[in-house]
C-alpha cells in the first residue's frame, strides 16, 4: 500500500507558484550554472512557497505607510521579537546587549573573519562545506581547513589536530550543517567548545537553518556553549526559514562587550551600514511574532517531501538506504552505492540533457561531496516528485539494463 503524505490544511503548499520572470536565482538564473534552457531547478536553497501570511500582511501595511526613511534596528520591537523567539523556540535567554545587525549572514561572517584573522590564517570547517563559506574564507585570503563531520566521536582527533595548528584562528561552524542537514548534539557541541577553548580558537556559529530542525531533533544555540570565551559569535536570520532572502537582513550575537563594540563600529562606520532595510525588520518581527504556525506547517510539509524522496529512492535502489536529514529541505544523497566511481560529470549530463532537471552536484561542496547530489525539495510535492523521478531515471539510464555501476566514458 502506498504511504500517504499529509500536511496542515491551513496552507496550500501543493499549489504551484510560477517564479519565472521574477529575477529568481533558482529559476531565472539557472543558465549561469546549467547552460541548457527550460530546466526544472532543484538548486539554490530557497523555497518556492509564498511568505507566511502574517509577514505579507505586515509588509503590505508598512508599504502602505509610504515613507521609507533611515531606520534604526536597535528598536524594542525587533530586539524583543528575537529575544522571545529564542526563549520560546530554544528555551534560551538572549542578552539584548549582544545583538548586532548586518545585511546578511555571510556579510557578518566576512566582518568577523576580518576582525579575528589575518591573511594566511587558518579557518577550520567541517566537510562537505557550504560553498558560501569557501568563497568567504578564500576570498579574504585565509586558508580553508576542512575536517570530516564526526562519526560517533564528538571530540574526534582530526578536528583537534586542525584546531591545534598555531595559525588556526577560527572554527566556522554550520549548525545545523549545510549540506547534510546534521543537527549537532549536546555532547558534540560541548566537545567542540572545549577544544576551541583549549586551543584559543574563536567560534562563528552559522545557525540560519536552525528553525527548520525536524521533529525528533533539537537545535542547541551556540550561546549555551560559549562559556567564558572572548571571541565567539552566533549569526542567523529569519530569511531562510520564512523564505524572504531577497529582503536581506540578518542578526547575530557577539558575546564579548569589546568585540561587540568593534563589530558595530565596523558596520556603522567602516561599511556605512548604520541603517537597515526597513522591510527586513518588518518581516523579521512579523515572522517571529505571528509566523510560528506557518513555519511548523512548512517543516511538516517539507519533511513529507523528504519522506517521499526516501520511499522513492529506496524503493528503486534498496542499497541506498537513504534517510531524510535532521533539518532543512535539502536532500543530501550519496549515490556511490549505485553509481560507483562514475563521477559527477556523467550524472550531471544525464540529469540536464536527458531528464531536463538541474540538481546541485555534490562536488560544489568540496571533494568530500563527490558522488553526492543536493536535491532541494522546498517546493510543491508535484515538483518534488519530478525531481526525485528524474534522479531515479538518470541513475537507471547510467546503470543500463544490467543494473551495474557505470564506467566513466573515455576522456571524461
Amino acid at each position: 500500500m502506498a504511504m500517504e503524505y499529509k500536511h496542515e490544511d491551513a496552507y496550500d503548499f501543493d499549489a504551484p507558484v510560477d517564479r519565472r520572470g521574477t529575477w529568481s536565482v533558482q529559476w531565472d538564473g539557472i543558465a549561469d550554472r546549467f547552460p541548457v534552457p527550460d530546466l526544472v531547478p532543484f538548486t539554490i536553497s530557497d523555497m518556492d512557497f509564498p511568505c507566511a501570511p502574517p509577514v505579507l500582511d505586515a509588509l503590505r501595511r508598512r508599504v502602505g505607510h509610504g515613507v521609507f526613511g533611515y531606520t534604526d534596528w536597535r528598536n524594542d520591537d525587533f530586539r524583543g521579537a528575537i529575544l522571545d523567539w529564542f526563549a520560546q523556540r530554544y528555551e534560551t535567554d538572549v542578552d539584548p546587549a549582544a545583538l548586532v545587525y548586518a545585511p546578511s549572514v555571510l556579510s557578518q561572517i566576512s566582518q568577523l573573519l576580518q576582525m579575528w584573522t589575518e591573511p594566511g590564517d587558518g579557518v577550520v570547517v567541517h566537510t562537505p562545506t557550504y560553498d558560501g563559506f569557501r568563497k568567504a574564507v578564500t576570498g579574504l585570503g585565509r586558508e580553508l581547513r576542512g575536517v570530516p563531520l564526526p562519526e560517533g566521536d564528538p571530540g574526534h582527533a582530526l578536528l583537534e589536530a586542525a584546531l591545534a595548528r598555531p595559525d588556526s584562528r577560527v572554527l566556522l561552524l554550520c549548525s545545523p550543517h549545510n549540506p547534510t542537514g546534521k543537527v549537532w548534539t549536546h555532547a558534540e557541541l560541548s566537545a567542540v567548545a572545549e577544544l576551541c577553548e583549549r586551543h584559543g580558537v574563536a567560534v562563528i556559529s552559522d545557525e540560519i537553518h536552525a528553525d527548520l530542525t525536524h521533529e525528533g531533533h533539537t537545535h542547541l544555540p551556540w550561546t549555551r556553549y560559549a562559556r567564558g570565551h572572548r571571541r565567539w559569535a552566533l549569526v542567523t536570520s529569519a530569511t531562510k526559514s520564512f523564505n524572504f532572502p531577497s529582503l536581506s537582513g540578518s542578526y547575530g550575537l557577539v558575546g564579548d562587550a569589546s568585540e561587540h563594540a568593534a563589530f558595530v563600529r565596523r558596520m556603522d562606520m567602516g561599511q556605512g551600514l548604520a541603517s537597515p532595510a526597513v522591510l527586513s525588520l518588518t518581516a523579521h518581527i512579523a515572522a517571529y511574532r505571528e509566523g510560528g504556525p506557518w513555519l511548523d506547517a512548512v517543516r511538516a510539509y517539507t519533511h513529507g517531501n523528504l519522506r517521499f524522496v526516501a520511499d522513492r529512492l529506496n524503493g528503486a535502489f534498496p542499497e541506498l538506504g537513504w534517510r531524510p536529514p535532521q533539518a532543512g529541505y535539502l536532500a543530501w544523497i550519496d549515490l556511490r552505492p549505485v553509481l560507483g566511481d562514475a563521477g559527477d560529470d556523467i550524472l550531471q549530463r544525464e540529469l540536464v540533457e536527458g531528464q531536463g532537471v538541474a540538481v546541485m552536484p555534490g562536488g560544489t561542496y568540496g571533494a568530500a561531496g563527490a558522488g553526492f547530489v543536493r536535491l532541494n525539495v522546498g517546493c510543491a510535492r508535484g515538483k518534488a516528485k519530478v525531481g526525485v523521478g528524474a534522479l531515479v531515471a538518470a541513475v537507471r539510464a547510467l546503470r543500463g539494463p544490467s543494473g551495474g555501476a557505470p564506467q566513466s566514458p573515455s576522456g571524461d
